[in-house]
């Protein structure tokens, strides 16, 4: 029982784990790949390895049930509206104010947990999210402040993509109430992302001008996106949203951990050990929340 009981969270923290890891592989690719045309690259790779063993996880009448519909509404809107909008803040706040707000992701799903799921958000649920967030609020600070060059309507663009996805996991979870079949979840929703953003790649007029290697790292990391998604879908099924939903925003947590002993591209800062006390306490509190 006890196992049980932890299996979300070890499935949060192994989500959060591999999209921090994506990350970094991704960012393997950017010196060497237009970065618009490696997003619809990772999209698409992790499509496809979802399309890969489809045969083994799918059945035809999945797609018969309104849970098909309710995936696909995700793939509406997550990942490319959410990482279009995250885009489009950094353009206009730059990157600080963007992820600084785009932390508040925990919050809207704790919202939506205890509106749509009917959730009870316990204190040691609100503490522990509340480190999560100011946690990866803190990764996020740069000294000296940041002057305001843009228009004060620009916040709702981060805020709008912490929303988005957010969104994403009530949606998910009232389908697998449905139909208990997380990888299916991750196809569809996928499905229709890559859907969506091609039409979006198009209509901006974009094309793939020339091969890049680059690219290879953009594939490998919509590979490990979709070993994330499909761990997080399965931790919706058993968990709860508001235990998982702090646990897997932790992964900057991972991605500056990487970045220092793997990657070798970040240093040991007060904020770095500031961030890593929140977020890991927070997520403890989560945890052993009764």
């Amino acid at each position: 029982m006890a196992e049980t009981s932890y299996l979300p969270s070890l499935l949060a923290l192994a989500s959060a784990f591999l999209f921090a890891l994506s990350i970094q592989v991704q960012n393997l690719g950017l010196g060497h790949a237009d970065p618009r045309s490696g997003a619809l690259v990772n999209i698409g790779a992790t499509a496809a390895v979802y399309w890969l063993f489809a045969p083994f996880f799918v059945e035809t009448i999945f797609w018969l049930t309104p849970a098909a519909a309710l995936f696909a509404l995700v793939g509406l809107f997550r990942p490319a509206l959410s990482a279009n909008l995250a885009v489009a803040g950094v353009k206009m706040m730059g990157p600080t104010l963007t992820s600084g707000l785009a932390a508040t992701a925990p919050i809207f799903a704790a919202i939506f947990a205890v509106l749509l799921l009917d959730e009870t958000l316990t204190w040691p649920l609100a503490m522990g999210t509340a480190g999560v967030v100011a946690g990866v609020a803190v990764s996020a600070f740069r000294p000296g402040g940041v002057s305001r060059a843009w228009p004060l309507w620009a916040i709702l663009l981060p805020l709008g993509a912490a929303f988005f996805r957010a969104a994403g996991h009530p949606i998910i979870m009232i389908g697998l109430k449905e139909l208990p079949e997380p990888y299916f979840a991750g196809l569809v929703s996928y499905t229709v992302s890559l859907l969506v953003a091609s039409m979006a790649f198009r209509i901006q007029g974009r094309t793939f001008n020339k091969f890049s290697w680059g690219y290879s790292w953009f594939a490998v990391a919509g590979v490990l996106n979709g070993i994330s998604i499909y761990s997080l879908n399965t931790a919706l099924k058993f968990g709860q949203l508001l235990t998982v939903a702090p646990i897997v925003s932790c992964s900057p947590v991972f991605t500056i951990i990487m970045g220092y002993l793997v990657f070798k591209r970040e240093t040991i800062t007060w904020q770095t050990v500031a961030t890593v006390l929140l977020v890991v306490s927070g997520v403890v509190l989560v945890v052993i929340q009764p």
